[in-house]
C-alpha cells in the first residue's frame, strides 16, 4: 500500500510518498519533495500551483491514501487559518478527483506516534524519521520532514496499511 503525506503551506507544501513492505513491515520512502507557491504573486496563483503539482504527483504514484496535517492556528492569527483552509481545500480536491481517501492528524498525534511525546521538538521528530527510513542525514527542508512524519503516522495507525 502506498500513502502520501502532505504538510500544507501557502509558500511551501511538503509531500512524501511511502510504502509499507509487506514482508518486513518496514516503511519505505519512495519520493519526497516540496511544491513551492512563493514565486506567484496572488493567492489564486499560489493555490493553483500547489494543486497542479500535487495532482501530477498523485497521478504518477496513485497512492491508496493521503494523510494530511490538521489546521492549527493561534487566536492572534485567524487569517493564517483561513489561508491554510484554501490550501487544504485544493489538496483535498486533488485527492478526491483521484479517488484517494484523506486522513487528517493533529500535530500532537503525529509527534506522539513517532516519539511517544505529543510535545516532541522538531529535531527529535527528524531523528525518528531518519532512523525509520535509514537516511544518511536529517530530512530537510522542514516541510519535507513534516510530510514524512504525517505519512509515517498514517502508516502506523492505518489498519489496512
Amino acid at each position: 500500500m502506498i500513502v502520501i503525506g502532505i504538510d500544507p503551506g501557502i509558500n511551501v507544501t511538503g509531500y512524501a510518498v511511502i510504502e509499507k513492505n509487506g514482508t518486513s513491515n518496514r516503511l519505505l520512502l519512495r519520493e519526497g519533495g516540496v511544491i513551492r507557491g512563493k514565486g506567484f504573486r496572488t493567492l489564486p496563483e499560489r493555490i493553483h500551483e500547489i494543486y497542479r503539482n500535487l495532482k501530477d504527483v498523485l497521478e504518477e504514484w496513485k497512492p491508496d491514501a493521503m494523510s494530511l496535517e490538521e489546521i492549527y492556528s493561534h487566536y492572534e492569527r485567524p487569517k493564517t487559518a483561513i489561508i491554510m483552509g484554501h490550501v487544504r481545500g485544493v489538496i483535498c480536491l486533488a485527492a478526491a478527483e483521484c479517488g484517494i481517501p484523506v486522513f487528517s492528524y493533529s500535530a500532537t498525534t503525529v509527534k506522539k506516534t513517532l516519539t511517544g511525546s505529543g510535545r516532541a521538538p522538531k529535531d527529535q521528530m527528524q531523528r525518528a524519521i531518519q532512523l525509520e527510513f535509514r537516511l544518511p542525514a536529517l530530512p530537510e527542508p522542514p516541510d519535507l520532514a513534516d510530510a514524512l512524519a504525517i505519512a509515517m503516522c498514517h502508516g502506523f495507525h492505518a489498519e489496512t496499511f
